[in-house]
């Protein structure tokens, strides 16, 4: 058969004869074959180097302009007051020459280990930075040292598609005209290390207070680290696991260095790390403006980041930053501070008062915004903000933390009872708390007082350290973590029993947004200093500063009943008020080094934190301050506490807490004489309480718990001498009279052992 004859058989339906040709693939298939598919990728890879060749034609190396796009942030109050403008830019550029040739190699080992060797560009990370950024992935991978230099000399900050492909071009140019040390050179003198430090012989200045060329490879080494975070790396305001974050990469820099055979290793090992110095106050920063300002860019910063943008984007300028702060409410925070405390103090007299420090955070729990805040006597003295910083423990303020997290998990106690306010517990003094993790951990109470049977309601109010220690072991202490957290706790912390104790840093502001999270009915509160920002007259997303309920609404009305009665029958009854109703919490860590009130009413919640800081930042006691022997929670912080509430109060505020819960105040059990020990690691029932407390009700409110202001019934009030002991055969101490502290914290050292004062 001919091909004719075979086409013409194929038409009629017939199939060619054995060996004729494959039939044709007919429509869209016959555009996909193997072939037509290698010359479409041949055809794009053409189409991509084309554009590609076009863009590096088109694309010119602009002029440096960086330093002349700076500009002056500016912060304003509630009202529009401006209270500061920051905008000289500390730079000065140095010759590589003055940089010690250590010191060089402590920055390319940090940031870029073959940038001697490298075309300039990591295509690489760049591509995954333009794919990160069209998927709206944020931060980009990652890139050169020549990329970097680019971005911060010739470029900006901005995440986009059309900057990282500038990025990529110019830098090719870049390489090409300039040699590896004028790159290096620039690169070190643009980049941006805190402190409003731009270019390394500024960063000398602030970091060490030394020129660039006295600088030693190991303060290099630190200068190099920074480059990677400046805010979280900076020693002088660094939360613990920002030092230890920051030690780790000053590490990592030398251990490249040896690597690059740039170090010897047994140098290396020989190296220490060395400290660097407290920051200057900027001028015009004086009073509470230099705390206000740095609290509002730490949150600029963090709110940056979490949009995978840098902080030398804020340190370039142009933002315009309105402060949530009310004035009336900020002057009577600083004249509380110095009415109950600061006219007190004489520190040529008494040497404890010159170590005292006072911090403050007054939140609204509504909308989140802090109204107002206290970071110390005056900023130029003293940089630190004694409102923001953590390292001191919180103490016993994280006593309600534990009962919400019992009351979100539905937590029983080692012999299966619900842990609910009126779940009895014994709270002997050195008592070893026994269960999963327990670890034989015996906490004293304050002055060693035994207080027997005793009701969780009365242990809050009192303050008990070995009921709560029990507690953490039975609710689980990964469980209380988790609460802490969801709460607003950062949440660097180990846990162990001695989570009771508040054995943790915390800072005002975080405890603030903790204690808003539960007078907000568990609705999640971090607190936020912004009320609003642009950037160069363009509006700055702000993340919402009230989120979605992290514990129900019953634990957390239940909480805020319990802590009625702290204030009522507890250790802060100094803040009792005819006027509105106050929840709170009083907290003093080992040996008097920190003191704490956080409380709240229905409409403002403040936390006022007391701190011991010696020579070289030494946590040291406040015994003895203003003359008075012991401080605590119930001294001084509720006095400020209460100040300030008692003269911010208005006729609109809200008087009375608005509760649904059924596990809120509990009343003392009637006193009654236990027929035996309570065994340890067990709670002892009493028949007149119920494991499940059934609240009283407010007659104008249905449905909705109203803690009267004297919950207790007449001539039962719960002293360490009318509360129930047991029989004097079982040997427990249980009813030592005599005057015991108004609050019971130790710090621990260890498990099972304290460090006492």
């Amino acid at each position: 058969m001919g091909r004719a004859d075979a086409r013409r058989a194929q038409k009629k339906g017939g199939r060619p004869a054995q060996g004729g040709g494959k039939p044709k693939k007919k429509g869209i298939r016959r555009f996909f074959t193997w072939k037509m598919l290698l010359a479409y990728f041949v055809a794009v890879i053409a189409l991509g180097l084309g554009t590609f060749y076009a863009l590096y034609l088109y694309v010119d190396v602009p002029k440096g302009n960086s330093a002349a796009k700076l500009q002056s942030n500016i912060y304003k109050t509630s009202d529009g007051k401006t209270i500061a403008r920051i905008g000289e830019v500390n730079r000065e550029e140095v010759p590589l020459s003055k940089v010690p040739v250590v010191v060089q190699h402590a920055v390319v080992a940090a940031e870029n280990k073959n940038f001697y060797n490298d075309p300039g560009v990591d295509l690489k990370g760049t591509a995954r930075g333009i794919v990160n950024t069209v998927m709206g992935r944020g931060k980009q991978g990652g890139s050169t040292i020549t990329q970097q230099y680019v971005k911060n000399y010739y470029l900006d900050q901005r995440q986009t598609v059309t900057r990282k492909v500038k990025e990529l071009i110019i830098s090719l140019k870049v390489q090409d005209e300039k040699s590896k040390d004028d790159i290096l050179e620039g690169y070190l003198n643009t980049s941006y290390y805190g402190r409003g430090a731009y270019g390394i012989q500024a960063a000398a200045r602030a970091y060490y207070n030394k020129d660039i060329d006295k600088v030693t490879l190991e303060e290099g080494a630190y200068l190099a680290a920074l480059l990677q975070a400046p805010s979280q790396y900076d020693w002088a305001t660094a939360t613990e696991a920002g030092k230890a974050n920051a030690k780790a990469r000053w590490g990592y820099v030398l251990d490249k260095m040896v690597e690059q055979k740039w170090l010897k290793p047994d140098e290396r090992q020989r190296m220490t790390f060395k400290e660097p110095g407290k920051p200057k106050a900027a001028l015009g920063l004086s009073g509470q403006n230099g705390y206000l300002v740095e609290a509002a860019k730490r949150e600029i910063i963090r709110d940056l980041a979490a949009q995978g943008r840098k902080e030398s984007e804020f340190a370039a300028g142009g933002w315009t930053i309105t402060l949530s702060i009310d004035s009336k409410k900020q002057k009577a925070l600083e004249k509380a501070v110095k009415d109950q405390l600061i006219d007190d103090l004489d520190p040529k007299s008494r040497e404890v008062d010159g170590h005292v420090q006072a911090g403050a955070v007054s939140v609204d729990p509504k909308t989140g915004k802090v109204v107002a805040l206290y970071g110390g006597q005056d900023f130029v003295q003293h940089q630190i903000s004694n409102a923001t910083r953590a390292d001191y423990q919180p103490a016993s303020t994280f006593k309600p933390i534990i009962l919400a997290s019992a009351l979100q998990n539905e937590s029983k106690t080692q012999d299966k009872r619900p842990v609910t306010p009126s779940t009895i517990y014994d709270g002997t003094n050195q008592r070893p708390v026994v269960g999963p993790g327990g670890g034989g951990y015996a906490p004293e109470n304050e002055d060693q007082q035994s207080y027997g049977p005793i009701t969780v309601q009365q242990a809050m109010n009192d303050s008990v350290n070995s009921v709560f220690a029990q507690m953490v072991v039975d609710v689980g202490m990964d469980k209380v973590k988790k609460t802490a957290t969801e709460l607003g706790m950062k949440g660097d912390f180990q846990e162990t029993p001695a989570m009771a104790l508040g054995a943790m840093g915390a800072s005002p502001m975080e405890m603030a947004g903790v204690y808003a999270t539960l007078d907000n009915h568990g609705k999640k509160v971090t607190p936020s200093v912004i009320k609003s920002a642009t950037q160069g007259g363009q509006e700055f997303s702000l993340p919402h500063a009230v989120g979605d309920r992290v514990v129900s609404r019953n634990t957390a009305d239940g909480l805020t009943s319990v802590m009625t009665q702290v204030v009522n029958d507890g250790t802060a009854k100094v803040v009792a008020s005819g006027a509105y109703q106050v929840a709170g919490k009083t907290g003093t860590s080992d040996d008097d080094k920190s003191a704490w009130f956080a409380g709240y009413t229905p409409g403002l919640v403040t936390t006022v934190g007391l701190f011991g800081e010696g020579q070289g930042g030494k946590q040291v006691t406040l015994m003895n301050t203003g003359g008075g022997g012991r401080v605590n929670g119930g001294t001084y912080p509720a006095k400020i506490w209460n100040a300030y509430n008692s003269a911010v109060f208005g006729d609109d505020d809200e008087s009375k807490f608005d509760l649904e819960t059924e596990d809120g105040y509990a009343p003392p059990p009637p006193p009654r004489t236990p027929a035996g020990t309570p065994s340890q690691g067990k709670v002892t029932p009493t028949p007149t309480a119920s494991s499940k407390q059934t609240p009283s009700k407010d007659p104008s409110s249905s449905g909705k718990q109203s803690p009267s202001k004297d919950p207790t019934p007449t001539g039962d009030k719960h002293s360490p001498s009318t509360r129930p002991v047991p029989s004097s055969s079982t040997g427990t101490a249980g009813g030592a009279t005599g005057t015991s502290r108004p609050d019971s914290d130790v710090r621990p050292n260890g498990a099972g052992q304290q460090q006492l004062p």
